[in-house]
């Protein structure tokens, strides 16, 4: 019953509860009726096109929630006892970090928790806070993740920002670089949904460069491709371009006033706590990034 009632807040609509359950719409429907008839308050505002949780539904829901986390834990302990090792583990990471940090995450867990069952998920920054924080995922890793009360930090990494090159542009074997280098060559920026995108324009224009006519993009994708072509600059976190360094792009860090670096943190919701399971591939997430880092 707790399961019908979080699938319809999720979902919005019985029908469309119905269809990811497998179960009939008339009895989610008869369920959601007797819990009505039982606290004696209305859950949902009943819309032409679908159902809004009322004041008393987002009461419900967040006690639901944290019950059916709670029966997950419990079952994930259960099945430690017996000795196996199985569960689930939901990842929320921003998009550019996932490539880097997640085929050695899967690599590892088929040697080592191969019954665990993984989901990982794109998200912007917010979007990522909000999933950690309501119970959506179990784990965070982003950016600058801001303080928040309902989360803990399980690993920060600090990250250099820097600019990535063809190998035989004209600046790729400087070890370090400045903004004021990477004038009169074609530059591909971060835009300023991404945090480095941020940094970076609040960079160029205390060095009094002109943005205006920049390329910007908040492809992670479009940023190292454009990185190998002749002549452009893009621009970077140093983790980010582990998977691209190769013999088609160098990364050069920037130095003096212009040496800029992000913070990359894995955090977790405090009050939830993590199981057996989930801690595990929190640890591991902790060592890879240390190993990316130090690599």
């Amino acid at each position: 019953m707790l399961s019908y009632l979080d699938e319809v807040a999720r979902a919005g609509s019985i029908r469309r509860a119905s269809a990811r359950l497998g179960i009939a719409a008339s009895s989610i429907n008869r369920q959601i009726i007797a819990l009505e008839e039982l606290y004696g308050v209305q859950l949902f505002e009943r819309l032409p096109r679908r159902l809004r949780l009322t004041t008393a539904g987002e009461l419900l829901i967040g006690h639901v929630r944290q019950t059916l986390r709670n029966e997950a834990m419990l079952r994930s302990q259960f099945v430690e006892l017996q000795g196996s090792r199985s569960g689930t583990v939901r990842i929320a990471s921003i998009g550019g970090i996932i490539p880097v940090v997640m085929p050695a995450l899967l690599a590892w867990m088929r040697s080592n928790s191969p019954f665990v069952k993984l989901v990982v998920r794109a998200m912007p920054l917010d979007a990522l806070v909000g999933a950690v924080v309501g119970g959506e995922a179990d784990l965070g890793l982003g950016y600058q993740i801001p303080p928040d009360p309902k989360l803990q930090v399980l690993a920060r990494v600090p990250s250099r920002l820097g600019a990535i090159m063809a190998p035989d542009h004209p600046l790729a074997k400087l070890n370090q670089i400045s903004l004021s280098d990477c004038v009169g060559f074609p530059m591909v920026l971060p835009d300023a949904s991404l945090t480095i995108g941020v940094l970076l324009r609040d960079a160029l224009l205390r060095a009094s460069i002109s943005v205006e006519r920049l390329t910007e993009t908040n492809s992670i994708e479009l940023l190292r491709a454009a990185g190998a072509m002749p002549d452009t600059i893009a621009f970077l976190s140093e983790i980010e371009t582990v998977s691209t360094t190769s013999e088609r792009v160098v990364f050069v860090p920037f130095r003096g006033t212009s040496a800029l670096t992000q913070e990359l943190r894995l955090v977790a919701r405090r009050t939830a706590g993590l199981d057996a399971t989930q801690s595990r591939i929190a640890e591991e997430l902790r060592g890879l990034l240390s190993r990316i880092v130090s690599s």
